[in-house]
């Protein structure tokens, strides 16, 4: 037991938010994006390194089918997104992960195609799994228009007009990616091989630059389309329109099992996030020019939740309760609260007044003035190879460290039905996991393992039998249907943040908790829930643009809102 106190994690100065608090479903499922969100991060480094983008081919017809390709330059190699537009019958049309068709389909590739390469990657992209893709390629991608709203752009432009700025906003995107494909899945580069580029070091940092290239192939598209219809009167999308533009994702459940899956990875994220909270937090006092960059990120801040409006009454809901928390704040930042000692540890002891939706979000907005002291973390935001299981570790080492790290678990009564309501499986016609209720569906007897605290009190049964001398490999070889569990919570020591502490099968579990957070590492912005299992989103909405990278601001679109800053 003195060997676990001796590696338990220390809190930074004091300052340090545990796991037993920030690894709850509910504050995980008020996440926002943070500075050191993926791609906050890809943004600021593609600035730093004055990347330019060009438009290496343009091939389309008159209704925007056909191909093109956009080139960057990050340090010393060239990155090519390559577009396949497609025509697509609304009947083929389908943001399910099991369908074969898109309104686009596109690649990541490594360096400049060639015409043999792009005739290769045409016959098989479009195809997405089922096509063929090689080491060349980084990412797999595709994605759907958001049919109205792309009409409505291409007619208006046509027309010689802008389109309306606020439904710009309201919609968010021209199109919405239905999935974006890394590390080596299906024949792509392994992640290993881009480990060392400048400028992608870090967590995501291929798919987040996907990502922007893909949005701004969405803004040329609405604009040759407008200017096929109507040459004559045609404009093109000014600056603050294609801002307000960004790239739409739905996500579900296919989403939340990689969250329990990843436990290095996710302690990876929450670590360096929490770590920068602490310390800024740590210290003494804030300057004036820092506190004047909290005030202008709390004023974004405002009128960017001001506009965030979602059919869900839940959210809307928590949305009406963080515009009052927030102007709660900015009536106490008035009496000049920042201005004295330890103004930031101050502040986060005077939020746990307001709600989780507030406290996350001034949790965000404190890291905003603190660039120089924080940004370095983001290259630590992800993991290697996992540490093998410890055979050599004893029963009682085993054992007290389930009651170190595991209380959260040991507490739940899984003899009550309500906790294990649920069961998590994969649907074979979907392709994707789903929630089944146990009682009234078949399917339990093929129960993914994300019954982590279920399986943990199942593990404390067996250990109590055991001598607490006997070393673990010795338990596996009589148990090893327990190697998982047991390697997962020898894991717990050395990646505290990576449990999500909270019965993911009982009645109240809401999956879309999990999607928030991850989300929201991401860079993801506008949460707009349809259910507990699925929401909308928003990536890049503000960003700069292609010809922008060079010269703006690469964090001033942090908490986005078109009429401030349009």
């Amino acid at each position: 037991m003195d060997d676990l106190k001796q590696n338990a994690p220390s809190p930074l100065s004091g300052h340090m938010r545990p796991p037993e608090m920030v690894m709850q479903l509910d504050r995980m499922g008020a996440s926002f994006p943070t500075r050191l969100s993926f791609l906050r991060t890809l943004i600021r480094r593609l600035h730093q390194d004055k990347s330019s983008v060009s438009r290496h081919l343009w091939d389309m017809d008159a209704n925007g089918y056909g191909r093109a390709v956009y080139t960057i330059t990050i340090g010393r190699h060239d990155y090519s997104l390559v577009c396949f537009a497609h025509h697509l019958d609304p009947e083929d049309r389908t943001d399910r992960v099991i369908a074969e068709k898109w309104d686009a389909t596109f690649t990541l590739y490594d360096g400049i195609p060639t015409t043999a390469d792009l005739d290769r990657l045409q016959a098989n992209v479009p195809l997405q799994e089922a096509g063929r893709v090689g080491p060349r390629e980084l990412v797999l991608s595709r994605a759907n228009k958001s049919v109205r709203l792309f009409e409505d752009v291409v007619a208006t432009l046509a027309a010689g007009q802008q389109p309306d700025l606020q439904k710009l906003f309201d919609t968010g995107y021209l199109m919405r990616t239905t999935a974006v494909y890394g590390n080596g899945k299906f024949g792509l580069a392994d992640r290993a091989a881009l480990a060392d580029r400048d400028g992608l070091t870090g967590a995501f940092q291929v798919e987040m630059l996907t990502v922007w290239l893909i949005r701004g192939f969405t803004h040329d598209l609405a604009d040759h389309v407008a200017r096929a219809r109507a040459p004559d009167t045609a404009v093109t999308l000014s600056a603050p329109s294609k801002r307000a533009l960004g790239i739409g994702n739905s996500t579900g459940l296919g989403m939340a099992p990689f969250v329990i899956a990843h436990p290095a990875l996710v302690h990876a994220w929450v670590s360096a996030r929490e770590s920068a909270l602490a310390l800024v937090r740590a210290l003494p006092a804030a300057s004036r020019a820092e506190i004047a960059a909290f005030d202008a990120a709390l004023r974004k801040a405002r009128d960017h939740v001001a506009v965030w409006v979602v059919p869900d009454p839940l959210q809307m809901d928590r949305i009406n309760q963080l515009q009052g928390d927030l102007t709660a704040l900015a009536a106490l930042l008035k009496t000049g609260f920042l201005s004295g000692p330890n103004p930031w540890d101050r502040l986060h002891q005077a939020a746990s007044a307001y709600g989780l939706e507030a406290q996350e979000c001034i949790a965000a907005l404190t890291l905003e003035p603190y660039g120089d002291l924080i940004d370095e973390l983001a290259d630590g935001m992800q993991a290697g190879v996992p540490e093998r299981l410890d055979g050599a570790m004893t029963v009682g080492t085993l054992r007290a460290l389930i009651k170190t790290m595991y209380q959260w678990a040991l507490k739940i009564d899984f003899r009550l039905p309500s906790a294990t309501h649920q069961f998590w499986y994969v649907s074979e016609e979907k392709a994707e996991p789903r929630l089944g209720v146990r009682t009234e569906e078949p399917g339990g007897d093929l129960e993914l393992p994300l019954d982590v605290a279920r399986q943990v009190q199942r593990l404390m049964l067996v250990l109590r039998d055991r001598d607490r001398d006997e070393p673990v490999a010795l338990l596996l070889a009589a148990r090893p249907d327990l190697r998982h569990i047991v390697e997962r919570v020898q894991m717990s020591l050395r990646y505290p943040f990576g449990e999500v502490q909270g019965n993911l099968i009982c009645e109240t579990c809401r999956p879309i908790d999990l999607l928030r957070f991850k989300l929201a590492f991401f860079g993801a912005s506008r949460f707009d829930p349809k259910s507990d299992r699925w929401t909308r989103i928003t990536l890049c909405q503000g960003a700069p643009l292609h010809d922008e990278i060079a010269t703006a601001d690469p964090d001033g679109w942090a908490f986005y809102a078109p009429m401030a800053t349009g």
